[in-house]
Order: C-alpha cells, then structure tokens, then sequence
C-alpha cells in the first residue's frame, strides 16, 4: 500500500526530475537568454509606474525579494487617487462601484495569485500576494474575494472618491440623447470633470478607455517577479475582467528567462496569452523589446472584428507590453507610436535611476476613433 509518507516522497521527486527535464530542454537557449545576474536591480513598468520602479529597485537593492519589492510599488500607484485607472479612485463600472483586479507571480517558488471583480480593497495587488501565499488557489473573485479579505483583516473601505463619482455621473448624463439624464452646458462642467477629459480625451465617454499599472522586475541575483494592478475598462459591465488577473496574459514570469504584462485592451491581450508569449519569445533568444514586438504582431493578426479595425484593417485600440529578462535587459512595446509631441512611453528604474523612455511601436500615429 502507498502511504502518504512515500506518496509524498515520489511526488517530490517527480517534481525534481521535472525540473530537471525542463532545463535541459531549454539547455544553450535558456543560457543565452539569460547570462550572467545584473549588476543592479531593474524594474520596467508602464508610464503611470515611474514611482512604483524607483520603490521597487530602491527595496531590491536592499535586499528585497522582488515580488516585495514590486508589490510596494505597486501600492504607491493604487493609494493615489489622482490615478484613475488603478485602485483607490478608479474610474467605477456602469453602475457606479469601483471593481479592482490584480496578479502577482513570483518567479523564484513559480507560484502565483490573483483576485478580480474585487470590491472596497484599496489595495488588490497585496490581496493577489495573500492569496498566492496562504492558499491552494490561484484567482479569487468577487464577493469571495473580498470576504477572504476580510477574513485576514483587510480594510474594507470605500473606493468611489468624490471625482469618479462626479465623472461617472456625467458618463451618465451623456450616454443618450433621448434619456431621462439632461446634459450639462459644456461653460458650467465641473472642474474635475473637466481636468478629467482633458487628461483622458473629449471622446472618453463614447470609447472604450482602459487604465492599469504593471511592474516586472529582476533583482541582482537574477530572481524575478511580476504585477499587474488595474480598476479595469472604465464604465464597464459588472463583473467583467480583463487580462490584468489572467496568468499567462496581463502578467507571466519565468526565473529562467523572464517577465513580462501588459496594459491596454485586455480581451486582445487574452487571446493571445500575451504575458506568457512575451516570455516564451525571450526563451527563444528574442530581446525584451523584439518579444514584445511579436505579441502585438499576433494581436493584429488575430484581430478580425470589423468593429476593431480600421480602415487599413489595423487594430484601433491601445495596447503595450513590457519585459525584462534574467540578464536584466528590458524592453517595452505599443500597438501605436502616439504622435510625436506625445509618444507611447513606459517606465524603467537601474543603476542609472528611474526615468521614461519611448516605446518601440508596431504602427506610427495613433488609432482611428
């Protein structure tokens, strides 16, 4: 009879002989993408993270583990209200409640955690971590993963500040003509309405707008992790999810080679498994940069919905992909360059600081609306 003693005994070593085979498949190619540890931590991050890399590298150089690190980071992001695609202050769905999602993985345990649909948790991305470290699951959602939140002492508050609830309720008031909502004269908007579209756009009410932070990071001894942290598409349908807390698409991470996540339109981004892609083109010898460049080509391959394209059959919608790679080379990519008083950016911490730099990009311009 197998007991559980030697069930368990067998069990690990499968898990040693499976590890063991997963190298020497990747043998050269694992080798050459990765090389020697940097000599400084690195952090890449979308535009809106330039303060979650330069925590993150700050923590890792003193010693951190990176998903630590990066978590930290990420909580800078979500606290800021003035931030309205992530966390605290995030832009409500249809009915006016702040959902949030978010994931972790952490490359040296290959374990991961995420929550989604989450309400009145300011921070997602810690509950993601608490759910990857103190249970047997993956992806927690909705109502169930608010109350494991509270179950471990997580604050339950409010998230709607007095801004998103104004632009919610001026979404509202523009959403049809013939409705019972009277649209307000454009001379008396209130300020903070105003100060919103004109970060965001006029047509913000009438296109789908999508607002997330990632951060993938490497510390000095070669160890990775990865986080995504989003409020999701604005003014979207109660429940949705996009690729934020989907492993293998808005964040994936490999201690072998890498890590990598995204912000943008996140059912494109799902599709094609995107994170996980950006990572097995890192495997195969490809730069941070060219890895990311390959999932927006599939993306715009895969797009076929007319409703999505344009008039040169090119997808018009945002979105980017950042990565870095055990060696602590990174990149960033975007489905467009922006125009050129205004490129797509993103955020990258080193030994040379935190700063921004411009994306590479599959198409010049910007989308069509």
């Amino acid at each position: 009879m197998l007991t559980r003693r030697t069930f368990l005994a067998v069990a690990a070593g499968a898990a040693a002989f499976g590890r063991g085979v997963r190298r020497a498949l990747a043998g050269e190619t694992a080798k050459t993408a990765s090389g020697a540890p940097p000599a400084h931590p690195v952090a890449v991050s979308s535009e809106n993270g330039l303060r979650a890399v330069q925590r993150a590298v700050e923590r890792m150089r003193g010693g951190a583990d990176p998903l630590d690190a990066i978590v930290e980071g990420v909580a800078i992001i979500e606290d800021d209200p003035a931030d309205m695609t992530v966390g605290y202050g995030g832009v409500p769905n249809e009915e006016g409640v702040v959902q949030l999602d978010a994931s972790v993985m952490h490359g040296p345990t290959g374990r991961a955690g995420a929550v989604a649909a989450v309400e009145g948790v300011k921070n997602p991305a810690r509950l993601a971590k608490l759910v990857m470290e103190t249970t047997d699951h993956i992806l927690l959602v909705g109502a169930g993963a608010r109350r494991f939140a509270e179950q471990n002492g997580v604050p339950i508050e409010n998230l709607l500040t007095p801004k998103a609830r104004k632009v919610w309720l001026y979404w509202k008031q523009n959403l049809a003509n013939d409705d019972n909502w009277l649209e307000p004269p454009r001379d008396k908007l209130d300020p903070e309405v105003r100060e919103f579209i004109d970060k965001y756009g006029a047509d913000i009410f009438h296109e789908p707008r999508h607002g997330t932070v990632h951060v993938s990071g490497v510390d000095t001894r070669g160890d990775l992790a990865g986080c995504t942290s989003t409020s999701g598409l604005f003014f979207k349908i109660p429940g949705r999810a996009g690729d934020s807390p989907i492993i293998g698409a808005g964040c994936y991470t490999d201690n072998d080679v890498g890590s990598a996540g995204s912000t943008g339109r996140g059912e494109a981004d799902i599709l094609v498994c995107g994170g996980h892609t950006v990572v097995e083109m890192m495997r195969q010898g490809k730069s941070p940069e060219e890895a990311c460049l390959e999932a927006l080509k599939r993306i715009a391959a895969s797009t076929r919905d007319t409703r999505l394209l344009d008039a040169k059959g090119r997808p018009k919608f945002s979105i980017k992909f950042y990565a870095v790679n055990k060696r602590g080379a990174y990149g960033s990519a975007s489905m467009w360059g922006g125009p050129p008083e205004k490129p797509a950016r993103f955020s990258v911490a080193d030994g040379r600081g935190a700063r921004l730099e411009n994306c590479a990009f599959l198409f010049p311009g910007k989308p069509a609306r």
